[in-house]
């Protein structure tokens, strides 16, 4: 698990929360001035998710804290394109479906940050492996957009731990006519990775139009 932490301020803070090491160093070089905000590095899978936000969230300076599930995913629709972009409307997972918070002012957001990028809105749902294959036909089948491993846990576990906006945004990094082996070794990886990179200023944005409550 690895932090960053951003530039303090007035705002509420908030809690990206992404896998790989390779997901945190796009999120981190991304820019800065959003007021207070964390990049943390969970780890692969919905269980090391539940476990980095759920101890992010225990802490007395970000209790209170949005989230922002991000990183890569894989795309099911035919038709995606590594570096295209998933705003979930709502994660599903094994515990349940999570409504998203904001999911038009995020997409708007993004198409300012990302002219030219095609930005894709729908569930998105866990699991609890890498899928491949005949696999992406059966979750596409589910009306789902896209998959990834931790969203769904990161969006559970941070409503869990108190109410608070959230939101999950992902970068396709393979499709179904696009499969990829490894994250960054091929144009496509490439791609999404710049893509990652510059989702940071639309965090911001959809941050401070959802100032919270304090309890």
């Amino acid at each position: 698990m690895g932090e960053e932490p951003g530039t303090a301020g007035s705002l509420p803070p908030l809690l990206i929360a992404c896998a790989l090491g390779i997901e945190q160093f796009a999120l981190r070089s991304g820019g800065r001035g959003g007021g207070a905000y964390t990049v943390l590095r969970t780890g692969m899978g919905p269980a090391h998710a539940r476990t980095a936000v759920a101890r992010a969230l225990g802490e007395a300076d970000r209790r209170d804290a949005a989230v922002v599930a991000s990183g890569f995913c894989a795309g099911l629709a035919p038709g995606m394109h590594p570096g295209d972009l998933i705003v979930a409307d709502e994660t599903r997972g094994p515990d349940g479906t999570t409504p998203c918070t904001g999911t038009e002012l995020l997409v708007n957001a993004l198409t300012r940050a990302l002219p030219g990028r095609t930005v894709h809105t729908g569930p998105l749902t866990g699991s609890d492996h890498v899928v491949r294959g005949h696999e992406r036909a059966e979750l596409r089948a589910t009306g789902a957009i896209a998959v990834d491993m931790e969203s769904a846990a990161t969006l559970r576990t941070a409503l869990a731990a108190g109410p608070r906006p959230v939101a999950a945004v992902r970068v396709v990094v393979d499709a179904p006519e696009h499969e990829l082996v490894r994250v960054g070794t091929v144009r496509g990886g490439i791609s999404a990775f710049r893509v990652l990179r510059a989702v940071l200023p639309a965090f911001f944005e959809w941050h401070r139009s959802l100032l919270l409550p304090r309890r």
